[in-house]
């Protein structure tokens, strides 16, 4: 989707008459449903004009310019894409030129391909290794383009600056996918876009182009867990854009740093979910065991640290071992690591005693992220400040922070901007923070979104769970892919049922006739039904219902949410109900803090599925209000 989109001579005469800028700013608060800054504006309104007459001085008027582009499955958007038909083609071969466009006059490579520039507080990804990822991200979801990616190029292209104010960036080596440019190469980058773009193409053919790449189909996101393996084993599986490559490149910094100076580095990484905060962890898992470093990846949950052995290690069991606890650290000694990727860092706990702790270790014991700082010359902690879900999980930015300094450590940050769960739909996430009343903007009808911003992803409701379930069948059969139902913890919790033929799990959900078990209990196994670990990743785990301990950090294509009586809508507000909880931790908090964990919990829940959603109330009044607002 393209916020704008003609022929470069079209839109040069806009921007010549001052109306591009606010054409684009129009379609952004129409497209993206909020108001850009005066900072993009400006870039838009100084940019577009240098570049767009660039172009028609060059002989490329006709080409078909996409401004703004956003990514398939991603809220990353590209300032343009050129399209236009391939010189040495003669068959009419479409050409794609994606384009990055910068008013920087001067910036300096701090890192591999992470550079800083004046009056920016933070660093940011060298232009050309970002279009570069942008075109290989492009190719990798798109099937017609990955047939044919030679079609596909990319340039950075930095108008205000002089080769001399960046020196230091052009030590980045050039690609097909990444190039940069200043303004003392503007005729070199004008024969490279001649060479790309047929200058004799007609604006039909131009046009054509457009049109089929608008047209394109593209697939899912890689799941994550398929490819763990690989990305551990034997190289790196996954396109990391923007941010997330700033916080790939901070962190091998700073393990380079480590190494020479002997100097400790946290770096914290915050994002919302799907924001891709566990393909960073997962690429610097791989990225550094295959350089030799000593690193760790560790969360504090059962689930997620089981089914990333169970997959990782499927062919060598050694790599299992590089999955831990966070508790896994009490008798660590300092510094025994390089690296400890602390994945779902939102669940940190105060302590990582528990009452299977040895006497010798509490004696040991500190703080758990005191801890977690301590084993590691470079601690990673990656966290969303809003899937706290329990009492006593304390991950954040200012507790992270604070025992950092206090350690004496240096602390980088990084945020994860956009969605990459849910479709790439930043507008799903914003519905669904509207609907719980974490936003404070009242809740909106999912249509009223969709319809503005072209979303493909799915928002339904069901009048039943029976209806729920069949809805989860039939896309699963029309559409493939992983379906699960999860619901809040609102019905008890039993140990599998002896019986003549073995142990079965008991249908403890139960709402009118429709009954179905929870999934299994760690440790209790029972035949035909997958162990509490891989209930999100085995496909088995359909049959039961998941509870916010075994869905959350773990993502299928659709998902069935079934809001329980501990939460309901009474009087146009949201009312969490502590005596209809069967979560014994949450039921201890005080007022305060039930309500924020509850909301959190059907945050987490809603934001599983990737492709879609479905949800259901056992209360009527919420039932309504869901109805209504999933229209």
């Amino acid at each position: 989707m393209a916020l704008v989109r003609q022929s470069a001579e079209d839109l040069l005469i806009e921007a010549r008459a001052e109306r591009l800028h606010l054409r684009l700013q129009e379609q952004a608060r129409f497209a993206l449903e909020h108001r850009v800054g005066l900072g993009e504006i400006n870039s838009w309104k100084r940019s577009l004009l240098v570049f767009l007459t660039d172009l028609v001085d060059a002989g490329l008027g006709q080409v078909e310019v996409l401004l703004e582009h956003q990514l398939p499955h991603s809220p990353k958007r590209v300032d343009a894409i050129l399209c236009g038909t391939h010189p040495r083609s003669d068959s009419g071969e479409p050409s794609y030129v994606l384009v990055e466009l910068k008013q920087w006059s001067a910036a300096e490579v701090v890192a591999a391909e992470v550079v800083r520039v004046d009056h920016y507080a933070d660093p940011v990804l060298h232009p050309a290794e970002q279009v570069r990822s942008y075109c290989e991200y492009l190719v990798d979801c798109t099937p017609a383009l990955a047939e044919s990616p030679h079609a596909v190029h990319g340039v950075a292209y930095l108008h205000n600056a002089r080769t001399s104010g960046v020196a230091t960036l052009n030590q980045y080596r050039p690609s097909d996918f990444g190039r940069l440019f200043t303004v003392d190469d503007k005729a070199e980058l004008l024969d490279h876009l001649r060479s790309l773009l047929d200058v004799r193409g007609n604006r039909d053919a131009a046009r054509n182009a457009a049109d089929d790449f608008l047209r394109f189909q593209h697939r899912p996101t890689k799941p994550l867990l398929d490819l763990a393996a690989k990305e551990i084993r034997e190289r790196e599986q996954f396109v990391l854009l923007d941010e997330q490559r700033v916080a790939y490149q901070l962190v091998n910094q700073a393990v380079e740093r480590a190494r020479v100076a002997r100097t400790q580095t946290v770096v914290v990484v915050l994002g919302g979910p799907g924001s891709g905060k566990s393909v960073i962890a997962l690429s610097l898992l791989g990225s550094l065991a295959r350089r030799g470093r000593t690193v760790h990846h560790a969360t504090g949950s059962s689930a997620f640290t089981n089914t990333m052995r169970k997959i990782a290690g499927s062919r060598n069991s050694r790599v299992k071992n590089l999955f831990k606890y966070f508790n896994n650290y009490i008798a660590a000694e300092p510094r025994e690591l390089d690296v400890l990727l602390c994945d779902e860092a939102h669940r940190i706990r105060e302590t990582s005693v528990d009452r299977f702790t040895s006497k010798q270790k509490r004696e040991r014991a500190r703080p758990q992220v005191n801890e977690l700082i301590d084993v590691a010359w470079v601690p990673v902690f990656l966290l969303d400040e809003n899937q706290t879900v329990r009492p006593g999980e304390m991950g954040s930015l200012a507790e992270i922070g604070e025992a950092a300094r206090s350690l004496g450590c240096q602390v980088e940050v990084v945020h994860l901007e956009g969605q990459f769960r849910c479709g790439g739909s930043a507008a799903f996430d914003e519905w669904v923070a509207r609907l719980l009343g974490l936003d404070p903007r009242p809740a909106i009808r999912w249509s009223d979104l969709a319809s503005r911003l072209d979303e493909s992803f799915t928002v339904a409701s069901a009048a039943t769970p029976e209806t729920l379930e069949n809805w989860l069948l039939e896309q699963r059969h029309r559409y493939q892919g992983t379906a699960r139902i999860a619901a809040g913890f609102c019905w008890q919790w039993s140990d599998p049922q002896q019986t003549a033929n073995g142990k079965v799990l008991v249908p403890d959900v139960q709402i009118g006739d429709w009954k179905r078990p929870w999934n299994a209990k760690p440790q209790k196994r029972v035949p035909e039904a997958p162990e509490s670990y891989y209930w999100a990743s085995d496909e088995r785990g359909f049959s039961q219902v998941g509870c916010i301990y075994t869905a959350q950090g773990f993502e299928y294509d659709w998902s069935g949410v079934i809001f329980g009586p501990d939460l309901v809508r009474r009087g146009g507000s949201w009312v969490p109900r502590r005596e209809y909880s069967h979560d014994p931790a949450v039921k201890k908090a005080d007022e305060l803090h039930f309500g924020a964990l509850i909301r959190n919990t059907y945050k987490v829940l809603l934001t599983r599925g990737m492709r879609g959603v479905c949800v259901y109330s056992t209360d009527p009044e919420t039932q309504e209000f869901l109805e209504s607002m999933a229209r």
